[in-house]
């Protein structure tokens, strides 16, 4: 029954606009892993979408040109596990769904006063530390089986545009199959 659930749910992310999303996300994320080698003190950020994705860091527009495409290669050529990044906001939001689930749960079962609440407070605090350390393993499982993909299939990148607003770079990467 699960596996069936299971099965139904990947189908229906790979139809063609949650798979062109899951795949910019990959690549996104290869670039970011890219970057963040040739450059580790820069901070940098992306987020991804059905046309490409766009990256947040004082690089240049060659710099990431030239990264964007060293990652759709290495994706290609079987270096699927450029699309897992550790700052993924799947992780955080895995991280903050599960945490304050369990600080929550312990919470509900506290009785009404002030202080039933706050001898569990110990506990909410230990079970929501569980939960995120919990979280980190989740967090990166979900982002390979749902939120990215490290198959980038026909997926080509067409653009690349550069613009600074204000002090911060950012940087649009346009991508069509």
């Amino acid at each position: 029954m699960a596996d069936s659930i299971s099965q139904q749910f990947l189908s229906l992310i790979d139809v063609s606009p949650l798979s062109r999303v899951r795949r910019n996300h990959g690549l996104e994320h290869a670039t970011l892993h890219i970057l963040a080698r040739r450059h580790p003190q820069v901070p940098m950020a992306g987020h991804s979408d059905i046309g490409g994705f766009w990256i947040l860091g004082d690089v240049s527009n060659e710099e990431l040109t030239m990264s964007a495409r060293e990652a759709l290669y290495r994706l290609r050529n079987g270096e699927h596990r450029l699309a897992i990044h550790p700052n993924c906001g799947t992780n955080f939001a895995t991280a903050g769904i599960l945490s304050g689930t369990a600080a929550a749960a312990v919470m509900m079962s506290a009785g009404r006063r002030t202080r039933d609440k706050l001898d569990r407070l110990p506990l909410a605090i230990s079970m929501a530390t569980l939960a995120l350390v919990l979280a980190q393993p989740l967090g990166l499982l979900i982002q390979e089986r749902f939120t990215t993909s490290g198959f980038p299939d026909s997926l080509e990148i067409v653009e690349v545009i550069s613009r600074k607003r204000g002090r911060l770079n950012v940087h649009r990467i346009i991508t069509e199959e």
